[in-house]
């Protein structure tokens, strides 16, 4: 199972590059780390002076590279990325099917 990006998540995406001037050979590194109020909190930056483990999961969709190292990537599998701007909050937005629980702000959880 993989990780997905939804349209709408890959147009803000593209939209930030571009706003912070983000050259087009950097990834964009999905990953996660522990703290928030759940226990794990999602992290998406984007990094050019990276090299991919060879045990990181990286996809290509479109113009972007999307790194996962191997420990986050055990908690994202299956996981969709979207990208909402209506009245259930402004922001990125992590479907997680592995997350048995989300605080209410849904930027952190637990297995």
């Amino acid at each position: 199972m993989e990780i997905t990006i939804s349209d709408r998540a890959l147009k803000r995406i593209d939209e930030i590059r571009t706003e912070q001037n983000v050259p087009e050979d950097a990834f964009l590194k999905v990953g996660v780390e522990s703290g928030g109020c759940s226990g794990l909190t999602y992290n998406l930056d984007f990094a050019s002076d990276v090299t991919p483990e060879p045990n990181d999961h990286v996809l290509e969709l479109d113009n972007l590279k999307v790194l996962v190292d191997m420990r986050s990537f055990l908690y994202l599998a299956g996981t969709e990325l979207d990208y909402t701007d209506g009245l259930e909050g402004l922001g990125f937005h992590f479907s997680n099917p592995n997350a048995s629980r989300t605080c209410s702000c849904g930027e952190s959880f637990s297995v």
